[in-house]
Order: structure tokens, then C-alpha cells, then sequence
């Protein structure tokens, strides 16, 4: 692995952190006075982060003959259309996580702690 490949695998894990913590943001108003009460991922929460990580696993394979294809003179740098790639599932996971709540599914449902 290169040092190239090394910052691009620490630029996903960036995202991922970006996604859980923005999504998180998104339920944190929920707990916020309620003592003993903590903010417990749901089975529709795991199938989101599962399927984010699977679009950032794809995208580290797809994504640089994709690029090389659509925009031939980034074939010489695969970071480069990782990284976009990676910035663009955050957007993406920014609509789902909306289309969920419009659909009243959460992600994150407040549950009460049992210390």
C-alpha cells in the first residue's frame, strides 16, 4: 500500500465518521434534558452505515477506472476520484437520511439507560 493509498483509506474512514456524526447531530436534541436516557443505533440505523461503507468499498475498487473513463485525464490519479467519490456518498447519505425521516424511519431512537 502507498502512502497515496494510505490517505485515501484514512479519507473513508473520515467520511464515515463525517456521516455518523452528522447523522447523530440529527438526534441529539432528543436526549438532550432527559437524564438516563442515551441515543441507541436501530436496525434500519445498522443497514444505513452497513450500506454507506459498502459505497465507499465499492467506490475504492469502481471508482478509478470509472474515472478513467468519464474523465480520462484523471487516469493518472486514482486518489483523486476516490476522494470524490467518498464526498459524494456523503451527500448522497445526507438525502437518504432524509428521505428516512420523511418517512419516519430513525436511525438513532432514544432509549432509556439501564445504570
Amino acid at each position: 500500500m502507498t502512502l497515496l493509498d494510505l490517505s485515501t483509506a484514512i479519507a473513508a474512514l473520515l467520511i464515515v465518521g463525517m456521516i455518523w456524526l452528522r447523522t447523530r447531530m440529527q438526534y441529539v436534541g432528543l436526549v438532550r434534558g432527559a437524564p438516563g436516557h442515551k441515543l441507541q443505533l436501530e436496525k434500519a440505523g445498522r443497514l444505513y452505515f452497513f450500506c454507506a461503507a459498502a459505497l465507499l468499498i465499492v467506490g475504492w475498487f469502481a471508482a478509478p477506472p470509472l474515472g478513467a473513463t468519464l474523465w480520462p485525464a484523471s487516469a493518472a490519479n486514482p486518489a483523486l476520484i476516490r476522494v470524490i467519490w467518498f464526498l459524494l456518498t456523503y451527500y448522497v447519505f445526507i438525502l437518504i437520511h432524509r428521505v428516512l425521516q420523511a418517512r419516519g424511519i430513525v436511525v438513532f431512537k432514544v432509549h432509556q439507560s439501564t445504570a
